[in-house]
């Protein structure tokens, strides 16, 4: 089962922390890589992936974030949102809301690990909520 999916950055950062490769967070950067998962960005989306993975007290190494930047953009979808004029907690999850909008006609996610940031929708997932959907898939 593939599916499209908008990965916030707080699942990367966690995925990339992580010593336990059967946390949920690993397993979808996993399935990510292998296929499964297709990645849906946008410019801005990039832009705070970048920002974000390279800041220094995470410690990640050049090769660990390129690859996944490399990853993301060649097997991912770009796609430019349509304002959704939604007001969210912290606005700065606004590109990734708007990206999962605009690809509902594909059942795409959004995956977060700060669920309480946007607006109660069944699209809207934990790691382990999308896993255990591809499981029953």
């Amino acid at each position: 089962m593939i599916c499209y999916a908008v990965i916030d950055t707080n699942v990367l950062v966690s995925a990339l922390l992580s010593s336990h490769d059967d946390a949920a967070t690993v397993q979808v950067v996993r399935k990510l890589f292998s296929g499964e998962i297709i990645p849906l960005f946008s410019k801005e989306i990039l832009c705070e992936y970048d920002d974000v993975l390279r800041r220094k007290k995470f410690g990640f190494s050049e090769e660990a974030v390129d690859l996944m930047l490399r990853t993301i953009e060649k097997y991912g979808e770009s796609v430019t949102p349509s304002p959704s004029g939604e007001i969210l907690p912290d606005m700065k999850d606004l590109p990734f809301y708007e990206v999962v909008l605009e690809k509902q006609d594909s059942e795409a996610y959004l995956v977060t690990g700060n669920i309480k940031h946007f607006p109660k929708k069944p699209f809207i997932v934990t790691a382990r909520e999308l896993l255990d959907i591809l499981n029953q898939k």
